[in-house]
């Protein structure tokens, strides 16, 4: 950094909240329309960098994600929605589990 810089007024992560929150980017094109995009919304996943390099767009995510999903079989999916309950559930799930692979 140049000595010039003067930071000392800086607030550290000021905007981090907002943004993980979620915005919304609006192109206004010239012939008149505008196209929205919900960026950081709830409900985004950030991928590490490594896994970037293996997954630039989110159709390859997704399209990575669905292969997964239809190798799973219709048990355990049906399991794993069972799953997303309470807090308290998952663990019963998870110790009966246990039980069985020991």
């Amino acid at each position: 950094m140049r000595s010039e810089y003067d930071f000392s007024g800086g607030v550290r992560g000021k905007h981090y909240k907002a943004l993980q929150e979620g915005y919304t980017v609006r192109i206004r094109k010239t012939d008149g329309t505008v196209i929205e995009t919900c960026v950081g919304a709830k409900g985004t996943v950030t991928l590490a960098p490594d896994v970037r390099e293996y997954f630039p767009t989110s159709q390859a995510v997704n399209r990575a994600l669905r292969t997964l999903i239809s190798i799973v079989p219709r048990k355990q999916r049906a399991v794993a929605s069972k799953e997303r309950g309470s807090k308290d559930k998952r663990k019963l799930v998870a110790k009966s589990r246990a039980r069985r692979l020991r």
